[in-house]
């Protein structure tokens, strides 16, 4: 009778308690043999350098900094083992992070939220996916993606080119015309062009110099913060 193999996994969670119930959940489902846990970021690279599993299943926090290791970890390994694929897990839907796990291809990664785990079976089927090169998101991280790039479209800095967002990322550093010219390499009279075009999305003609770069600038940081 045939049985389909055991998928490999590495386990990294900083969490000692989820960690090992995580681990005995799996354990349970039967399809998965976990070869390896972590704790932290260079835990997780080394296990997975050591044991090269199907699959690994990451938080996003972990130490040193808890904030996005487990992203960071995720992209360093679909780049140096591109035959690991790797899921995810987050407490929250942060949209940002997703994003910035998937924008440079989402082949072999997954990203779930940690409720998830209750559900053995998807976090099976979750690994399985990303070991053959596929992908997974969580439904409720879809809908956020979603309801981002819903919100950036309707935006009046959604409008804006790419080079104009150049220039109101640098205004908001606190850079004149001056300093945006020469960092972008353009003419003085480029970047003026390039303000007044921004200033006209963003319904801002009518007003002072000064205050419509505080406007401008007012506009970009409640969209990027």
């Amino acid at each position: 009778m045939y049985h389909a193999p055991v998928l490999r996994i590495v386990f990294a969670e900083d969490n000692y308690l989820v960690r090992e119930g995580t681990v005995a959940l799996l354990a349970e489902a039967g399809e998965v043999e976990v070869v390896g846990t972590a704790a932290d970021f260079d835990e997780l690279l080394a296990a997975v350098g050591t044991l090269q599993p199907d699959a690994v299943l990451t938080d996003i926090r972990m130490p040193p900094s808890g904030t996005d290791e487990g992203i960071r970890a995720a992209k360093q390994i679909r780049a140096e083992h591109p035959g690991i694929g790797v899921v995810v897990l987050s407490q929250f839907v942060e949209e940002e992070y997703a994003y910035d796990l998937l924008k440079e291809g989402a082949g072999g990664l997954g990203y779930l939220l940690k409720e998830r785990v209750a559900d053995v079976e998807e976090v099976v089927r979750a690994l399985e996916e990303v070991s053959r090169g596929g992908s997974v998101l969580d439904p409720k991280v879809v809908e956020a993606l979603v309801a981002a790039k819903d919100r950036m479209a309707h935006s009046p800095l959604g409008q804006l080119t790419d080079r104009e967002r150049e220039v109101l990322s640098m205004m908001a550093q606190g850079m004149n015309n001056a300093a945006i010219a020469k960092t972008l390499f353009l003419t003085d009279r480029a970047v003026e062009k390039h303000i007044n075009s921004m200033f006209h999305k963003l319904g801002l003609t009518e007003e002072p110099d000064v205050h419509r770069r505080v406007m401008a600038v007012l506009a970009f940081l409640r969209e990027t913060t």
